[in-house]
């Protein structure tokens, strides 16, 4: 599991113009189970976001692909995490986390 988060580069215009395509791209990797939580961070100066089910060399190939990322917009930092403990409600997603 890896806790994903953005700093942003560029101006909070340049952020909105590419906003669609990011959350296009967002929702693909939703739709394919990799991605469980996103978000802003407050104060608004990245995102951070909350994959599983991935190694960490297929994670980075898919956020160079981050419309964000390629447009120059913001920095990556990946953060490797190993849960050893979670509420029932996610069971299921740490099930498919191994």
């Amino acid at each position: 599991m890896f806790l994903i988060t953005s700093r942003y580069t560029a101006s909070p215009e340049e952020i909105a113009r590419a906003l669609p395509a990011h959350r296009e791209w967002l929702s693909v990797l939703y739709e394919r189970g990799i991605f469980i939580l996103s978000g802003r961070l407050v104060p608004p100066t990245g995102g951070f976001m909350l994959a599983h089910g991935i190694g960490r060399a297929e994670l980075e190939a898919l956020l160079a692909d981050d419309p964000f990322r390629r447009e120059g917009l913001l920095a990556h930092s990946i953060i490797e995490l190993a849960p050893s403990r979670w509420s029932a409600e996610l069971d299921a997603v740490m099930k498919g986390s191994s």
